[in-house]
Protein backbone atom coordinates (compact mmCIF):
# COMPACT_ATOMS: atom_id res chain seq x y z
CA UNK A 1 0.00 0.00 0.00
CA UNK A 2 1.62 2.75 -1.18
CA UNK A 3 0.61 5.51 1.83
CA UNK A 4 3.04 8.22 0.55
CA UNK A 5 1.70 8.65 -2.59
CA UNK A 6 -2.33 8.49 -0.73
CA UNK A 7 -1.69 11.40 1.17
CA UNK A 8 0.56 13.00 -0.71
CA UNK A 9 3.99 12.59 1.36
CA UNK A 10 7.38 11.57 0.87
CA UNK A 11 8.23 7.88 1.77
CA UNK A 12 10.64 9.18 4.14
CA UNK A 13 7.69 11.20 6.02
CA UNK A 14 5.62 7.71 6.63
CA UNK A 15 9.00 6.24 8.12
CA UNK A 16 9.53 9.07 9.82
CA UNK A 17 5.80 8.39 11.37
CA UNK A 18 6.57 4.96 11.38
CA UNK A 19 9.97 4.91 13.72
CA UNK A 20 7.70 7.86 15.78
CA UNK A 21 5.03 5.88 16.67
CA UNK A 22 2.32 7.75 15.23
CA UNK A 23 2.06 4.44 13.12
CA UNK A 24 1.85 1.17 14.00
CA UNK A 25 5.10 -1.15 13.45
CA UNK A 26 5.36 -2.01 9.75
CA UNK A 27 6.06 -5.89 9.08
CA UNK A 28 9.28 -6.85 6.39
CA UNK A 29 9.41 -8.32 3.34
CA UNK A 30 12.15 -11.26 3.69
CA UNK A 31 14.19 -8.55 1.73
CA UNK A 32 13.37 -5.85 3.83
CA UNK A 33 10.57 -3.60 2.56
CA UNK A 34 7.84 -2.53 4.52
CA UNK A 35 4.54 -3.77 4.43
CA UNK A 36 1.89 -1.29 5.23
CA UNK A 37 -1.60 -2.36 5.60
CA UNK A 38 -5.44 -0.88 6.16
CA UNK A 39 -4.52 -0.30 9.74
CA UNK A 40 -1.92 1.59 8.60
CA UNK A 41 -3.66 3.65 6.43
CA UNK A 42 -5.95 4.23 9.27
CA UNK A 43 -3.64 5.18 11.28
CA UNK A 44 -2.48 7.87 9.26
CA UNK A 45 -5.78 9.31 8.28
CA UNK A 46 -6.31 9.92 11.94
CA UNK A 47 -2.97 11.20 12.40
CA UNK A 48 -3.67 13.94 9.74
CA UNK A 49 -7.34 14.83 10.50
CA UNK A 50 -6.12 15.15 14.20
CA UNK A 51 -3.13 17.10 13.18
CA UNK A 52 -5.55 19.33 11.44
CA UNK A 53 -7.13 20.42 15.01
CA UNK A 54 -4.53 19.55 17.53
CA UNK A 55 -1.93 20.68 15.96
CA UNK A 56 1.20 18.16 14.78
CA UNK A 57 2.89 17.86 18.21
CA UNK A 58 -0.17 17.43 20.32
CA UNK A 59 -1.75 14.71 17.77
CA UNK A 60 1.55 12.89 17.61
CA UNK A 61 1.34 12.37 21.29
CA UNK A 62 -2.31 11.32 20.84
CA UNK A 63 -1.23 8.67 18.09
CA UNK A 64 1.65 7.43 20.41
CA UNK A 65 -0.56 7.28 23.60
CA UNK A 66 -2.71 4.53 21.44
CA UNK A 67 -0.06 2.69 20.11
CA UNK A 68 1.29 2.03 23.43
CA UNK A 69 -1.90 1.00 24.17
CA UNK A 70 -2.83 4.08 26.58
CA UNK A 71 -5.83 4.84 25.58
CA UNK A 72 -6.98 6.70 28.13
CA UNK A 73 -4.22 9.06 27.86
CA UNK A 74 -4.75 9.45 23.93
CA UNK A 75 -8.32 10.57 24.68
CA UNK A 76 -7.55 12.84 27.64
CA UNK A 77 -5.09 14.52 25.20
CA UNK A 78 -7.85 14.91 22.91
CA UNK A 79 -10.58 16.55 25.99
CA UNK A 80 -7.30 18.96 26.40
CA UNK A 81 -7.55 20.10 22.56
CA UNK A 82 -11.42 20.41 23.54
CA UNK A 83 -10.79 22.21 26.48
CA UNK A 84 -8.08 24.62 24.80
CA UNK A 85 -11.03 25.89 22.14
CA UNK A 86 -13.40 26.24 24.91
CA UNK A 87 -11.22 28.30 26.64
CA UNK A 88 -10.15 30.28 23.57
CA UNK A 89 -13.87 30.83 23.22
CA UNK A 90 -14.03 32.58 26.42
CA UNK A 91 -11.17 34.24 25.76
CA UNK A 92 -12.40 35.76 22.65
CA UNK A 93 -16.07 36.63 24.43
CA UNK A 94 -13.99 38.53 26.82
CA UNK A 95 -12.29 40.63 24.35
CA UNK A 96 -15.78 41.70 23.01
CA UNK A 97 -17.43 42.41 26.14
CA UNK A 98 -14.28 44.39 26.83
CA UNK A 99 -14.51 45.99 24.03
CA UNK A 100 -18.18 46.56 24.09
CA UNK A 101 -17.87 48.29 27.22
CA UNK A 102 -14.61 50.75 26.30
CA UNK A 103 -15.83 54.35 27.51
CA UNK A 104 -16.63 56.72 24.98
CA UNK A 105 -14.14 59.64 24.37
CA UNK A 106 -10.38 59.27 24.24
CA UNK A 107 -8.58 56.44 25.99
CA UNK A 108 -6.49 58.44 27.44
CA UNK A 109 -9.33 60.61 30.07
CA UNK A 110 -9.30 57.49 31.76
CA UNK A 111 -5.87 57.36 33.42
CA UNK A 112 -6.46 59.67 36.27
CA UNK A 113 -3.34 58.50 37.51
CA UNK A 114 -5.40 56.50 40.87
CA UNK A 115 -4.63 53.13 40.64
CA UNK A 116 -1.47 53.03 38.70
CA UNK A 117 0.57 49.90 38.69
CA UNK A 118 4.12 48.99 38.46
CA UNK A 119 5.34 46.44 35.97
CA UNK A 120 5.67 43.81 38.13
CA UNK A 121 1.72 43.78 39.46
CA UNK A 122 0.74 44.14 35.81
CA UNK A 123 2.63 41.50 34.83
CA UNK A 124 1.10 39.09 37.72
CA UNK A 125 -2.11 40.17 37.04
CA UNK A 126 -2.07 39.05 33.28
CA UNK A 127 -0.19 36.20 34.01
CA UNK A 128 2.52 37.28 31.61
CA UNK A 129 6.19 37.97 32.07
CA UNK A 130 7.79 41.53 33.11
CA UNK A 131 10.07 41.10 30.06
CA UNK A 132 6.84 40.84 27.58
CA UNK A 133 5.12 43.92 29.16
CA UNK A 134 8.69 45.57 28.53
CA UNK A 135 8.48 43.95 24.51
CA UNK A 136 4.70 44.90 24.24
CA UNK A 137 6.36 48.79 24.90
CA UNK A 138 9.19 48.51 22.50
CA UNK A 139 7.35 47.74 19.50
CA UNK A 140 4.68 50.75 20.14
CA UNK A 141 1.89 48.32 21.69
CA UNK A 142 1.87 49.55 25.39
CA UNK A 143 2.94 53.49 26.24
CA UNK A 144 3.45 53.12 30.58
CA UNK A 145 4.05 56.48 32.38
CA UNK A 146 7.43 57.15 34.89
CA UNK A 147 7.31 57.28 38.49
CA UNK A 148 9.47 60.79 38.74
CA UNK A 149 11.39 59.87 41.32
CA UNK A 150 12.58 56.12 40.70
CA UNK A 151 11.66 56.43 36.81
CA UNK A 152 10.39 52.62 37.01
CA UNK A 153 7.36 52.24 34.54
CA UNK A 154 3.96 53.21 35.84
CA UNK A 155 0.79 51.49 34.13
CA UNK A 156 -2.13 53.71 35.07
CA UNK A 157 -5.75 52.51 34.39
CA UNK A 158 -5.65 53.08 30.62
CA UNK A 159 -2.38 51.44 30.29
CA UNK A 160 -3.76 48.32 32.13
CA UNK A 161 -6.80 48.11 29.69
CA UNK A 162 -4.23 48.30 26.80
CA UNK A 163 -2.49 45.85 28.39
CA UNK A 164 -5.35 43.46 28.96
CA UNK A 165 -6.31 43.93 25.13
CA UNK A 166 -2.95 43.09 24.17
CA UNK A 167 -2.10 40.04 25.76
CA UNK A 168 -6.25 38.95 24.71
CA UNK A 169 -5.58 39.70 20.66
CA UNK A 170 -1.86 37.79 20.89
CA UNK A 171 -3.48 35.08 22.47
CA UNK A 172 -6.19 34.92 19.65
CA UNK A 173 -3.74 35.30 16.69
CA UNK A 174 -3.74 38.77 15.64
CA UNK A 175 -0.19 39.75 15.01
CA UNK A 176 1.50 42.65 16.78
CA UNK A 177 1.38 44.88 13.42
CA UNK A 178 -2.53 44.98 13.09
CA UNK A 179 -2.70 45.78 17.20
CA UNK A 180 -0.97 48.88 17.17
CA UNK A 181 -3.87 50.65 14.87
CA UNK A 182 -6.18 49.28 17.07
CA UNK A 183 -5.40 50.52 20.26
CA UNK A 184 -5.64 53.34 18.68
CA UNK A 185 -9.48 52.72 17.84
CA UNK A 186 -9.28 51.72 21.25
CA UNK A 187 -7.74 54.99 22.98
CA UNK A 188 -9.56 57.58 20.38
CA UNK A 189 -13.35 55.74 20.55
CA UNK A 190 -13.60 56.95 17.19
CA UNK A 191 -14.82 53.75 15.63
CA UNK A 192 -14.28 49.73 16.06
CA UNK A 193 -15.06 48.55 12.38
CA UNK A 194 -11.49 47.19 12.45
CA UNK A 195 -11.75 45.31 15.69
CA UNK A 196 -15.20 43.99 14.92
CA UNK A 197 -13.34 42.26 11.79
CA UNK A 198 -10.91 40.75 13.67
CA UNK A 199 -13.00 39.88 16.18
CA UNK A 200 -15.47 38.13 13.22
CA UNK A 201 -12.23 36.36 11.69
CA UNK A 202 -11.05 35.29 15.36
CA UNK A 203 -14.71 33.58 15.27
CA UNK A 204 -14.12 32.08 11.99
CA UNK A 205 -10.98 30.49 13.11
CA UNK A 206 -12.00 28.95 16.01
CA UNK A 207 -15.36 27.69 14.63
CA UNK A 208 -12.85 25.91 11.76
CA UNK A 209 -10.77 24.29 14.64
CA UNK A 210 -13.42 23.07 16.12
CA UNK A 211 -14.80 21.17 13.25
CA UNK A 212 -11.32 19.74 12.91
CA UNK A 213 -11.62 18.70 16.65
CA UNK A 214 -14.47 17.11 15.31
CA UNK A 215 -12.88 15.39 11.99
CA UNK A 216 -9.89 14.72 14.03
CA UNK A 217 -12.05 12.93 16.99
CA UNK A 218 -14.27 10.78 14.20
CA UNK A 219 -11.00 9.05 12.53
CA UNK A 220 -9.86 8.39 15.73
CA UNK A 221 -13.00 6.71 16.79
CA UNK A 222 -12.72 4.97 13.78
CA UNK A 223 -9.09 3.74 14.07
CA UNK A 224 -9.80 2.36 17.78
CA UNK A 225 -12.86 0.72 16.44
CA UNK A 226 -10.74 -0.95 13.94
CA UNK A 227 -8.26 -2.12 16.05
CA UNK A 228 -10.37 -3.22 18.26
CA UNK A 229 -12.13 -5.73 16.00
CA UNK A 230 -9.04 -7.17 14.60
Amino acid sequence: MDLARVHGLSTQAVRNYEAAGVLPAAARTAHGHRTYTARHAAALRAFLALAAGHGHRAATAIMQAVHRGEVDEALRLVDTGHARLLEDRRTLDVVAAALADLPAGTGDDVASGRGAVFVGVLARRLEVRPATLRQWERVGLLRPGRDPRTGYRVYRPADVRDALLVGLLRRGGCPPARIGPLLVEVRAAGGVADLDAVLADWRARLGARGRALLTGAAALADYLDADAAS
